[in-house]
């Protein structure tokens, strides 16, 4: 189970395996979600309509967006951006993994409230997330320039993006669209929580039925269901903070189609609503569901994969080190 459970049976994880396993499994799932991620972004930075009935601007629907930037730009533009996105999947799962242990432990410790509970771990969650994304935001930042450029390439490598960034814009842009970020992903990453909770507790087998496979399995339906209903609750902010993270990246959208210019979080929601109605909040949300489902579905299945994985271990150089010691004996 995710989070301190004071009746494992076990030895305790400390806080650098849980960011071992926090790492690791943002590392496998960023892989594999990444072509997703790319749809997304270039939706939400689309300003016309993203539609197929009624054409308006360059991408109109998943599978012909899809067959774009196949044709204009490759295979490889699935991956744009996946590098910083790789070392923000890393830092972010770490981060956010190990200060979760933390926070539902010392909530075990110090307060009445049981550390497994669906409410502490949305609190727990919450901020765990938001520790991880002031960490991580420049990795963000840079991750959404390279998958919104398209061709010719603005940046040619992450040390020219960062370089370029820093002497053009300063170095607080890379914290562009922190606020919604931050109002977007204390309920987001909370709600993950909650409802991975509440399903894995519904899913739970009798204990003689349980096994690892069966464990894991379940891992992957409660994540994918919590990761989907949570993006649809809090997606406007995502939007909100991408097209604030390509502010003075105009000249590299513009064979996107239309671009915009934000004076901040207000500005860009009231012109939005403006110009592309209340639909414009939900951009991108369809690639974007199917990414929060394998993400957070992967993410928390590979997080106990690696987490059991080393409680094995563990428990078996503690078998062999008393057996050892009795031995000697």
């Amino acid at each position: 189970m995710v989070g301190f459970d004071p009746g494992a049976q076990g030895a305790a994880l400390c806080p650098e395996e849980a960011a071992l396993a926090g790492s690791a499994a943002g590392m496998v799932t960023r892989a594999i979600i990444s072509p997703f991620d790319v749809l997304k972004i270039r939706f939400q930075l689309q300003i016309e309509r993203v539609s197929s009935r009624r054409p308006e601007g360059k991408y109109r629907g998943l599978f012909q967006a899809s067959r774009c930037i196949y044709s204009e730009e490759g295979l490889s533009a699935f991956w744009k951006g996946h590098v910083p996105a790789q070392l923000l999947s890393i830092c972010f799962g770490a981060v956010q993994f190990a200060s979760f242990e933390f926070l539902t432990e010392a909530v075990h410790k110090s307060t009445l409230y049981d550390s497994q509970t669906a409410g502490v771990h949305f609190v727990c969650g919450g901020l765990a997330a938001c520790s991880a994304t002031v960490v991580c935001q420049p990795l963000d930042t840079l991750r959404t320039r390279f998958a919104a450029q398209g061709e010719t390439k603005v940046y040619r490598n992450l040390r020219h993006a960062v370089s370029t960034m820093c002497r053009s814009e300063g170095p607080l842009t890379f914290y562009r669209g922190l606020c919604p970020t931050l109002l977007a992903v204390f309920p987001y990453a909370g709600l993950q929580f909650f409802f991975y909770n509440v399903f894995k507790k519904l899913f739970s087998s009798p204990p003689k039925e349980t096994g690892n496979s069966g464990g894991h399995l379940r891992s992957l339906v409660s994540g994918s269901g919590a990761g989907m209903i949570s993006k649809t609750i809090t997606y406007p902010f995502d939007l909100f903070k991408k097209r604030l993270q390509v502010g003075g990246f105009e000249a590299a959208r513009a064979q996107f189609g239309q671009v915009r210019t934000y004076r901040g979080l207000l500005d860009c929601m009231v012109q939005i609503a403006k110009e592309e109605g209340v639909r414009g909040f939900y951009k991108g949300l369809s690639p974007s569901l199917v990414k929060a489902a394998l993400s957070t579905g992967f993410t928390f299945f590979w997080y106990e994969v690696f987490l059991n994985a080393m409680r094995d271990l563990k428990e078996r150089r503690r078998t062999n080190g008393l057996t050892k010691d009795l031995e000697g004996r």
